[in-house]
């Protein structure tokens, strides 16, 4: 079963906006020296919506590499065309990826039975692991607790979500219904202040955007909270809820955790794919006041 904090990295990018393998190579090693369980490429922080198959391809295989094995890779496959979805996860595979992780279509947010479909077609796709994406504030649909119950018993490579629903009380609902059908089922919260209240709904874990930029709190409170050192775990938890005020200094949250990263010591552009309001040198100084204060305790 999978377990513990996993980064849904950043896409390093130069100023022209082509991928900058030297930064993200650096960045990746960072999160596993620090001991971050995993990390997702093309997740929403990593701009999946914003690159052509071509280019996700080429980074899965450099990621794999650049890791060899020193955390679980998994590859965001989630788009509007099904036949680039289930070639990426067919792609996947072939690189030597963990998992896939699959975002719900959006704009015309599917019925429960095209949902179906869709998650169907990228677990047939497939040998890997699928993890389920729910993130109906950016696609207009919720993966319901009895859908994804559903999923798992159809599929057999279907075996975790990251649920990016704001309310512990979705996530739990979600454990519930799943675990009848598959008690190894991994679920996991996409905010990053629910590690706590995800484990002891019986969770697994987060996949969580700020581990770019602190990764070594999130690894903190989470090998605390299996010690059962739960003084050590709360620090790191009142730390990691001090750090939600970065999602909120930019434009766009992804922004804000690029210009995290870079504060922290990678010389990165905060560049995003547009169309998208850049983060400006006021913002960085927000951002730098915010990561300043309140320091985690050794």
């Amino acid at each position: 079963m999978l377990k513990g904090v996993f980064c849904p990295s950043i896409t390093i990018t130069k100023d022209d906006g082509t991928i900058d393998y030297d930064l993200w190579g650096r960045h990746l090693d960072h999160l596993a020296e620090a001991g971050i369980n995993g990390v997702l490429l093309f997740g929403s922080i990593g701009e999946f919506y914003a690159y052509p198959l071509e280019v996700k391809e080429k980074a899965v295989e450099f990621a794999v590499k650049r890791v060899a094995g020193r955390m679980k890779v998994f590859a965001g496959v989630g788009g509007t065309i099904l036949s680039d979805v289930t070639a990426f996860a067919a792609f996947a595979q072939k690189a030597g990826a963990d998992a896939v992780v699959a975002v719900s279509p959006y704009y015309f947010g599917p019925t429960e039975a095209t949902a179906k479909e869709y998650f169907g077609a990228v677990a047939d796709a497939t040998k890997l692991p699928v993890i389920l994406y729910n993130f109906p504030a950016r696609t207009g649909t919720d993966l319901s607790p009895e859908l994804v119950a559903e999923l798992a018993a159809e599929h057999s490579n279907i075996v975790g979500i990251k649920d990016t629903v704001d309310t512990i009380s979705h996530t739990r609902k979600v454990i519930v219904a799943v675990r009848k059908v598959n008690p190894d089922f991994a679920v996991f919260s996409g905010f990053d202040e629910y590690y706590f209240v995800n484990r002891l709904s019986g969770g697994n874990g987060i996949i969580t955007g700020l581990t770019n930029v602190e990764p070594e709190t999130f690894v903190a409170l989470h090998k605390a909270y299996e010690a059962g050192n739960f003084d050590a775990a709360t620090k790191a938890a009142e730390r990691i809820s001090h750090l939600m005020q970065v999602y909120d200094a930019a434009d766009l949250f992804i922004s804000a955790i690029k210009g995290g990263v870079k504060l922290k010591g990678l010389p990165i552009s905060t560049k995003i794919n547009g169309p998208a309001v850049q983060l400006t040198d006021s913002q960085l100084g927000q951002i730098k006041a915010i990561l300043d204060a309140q320091p985690l305790e050794k």
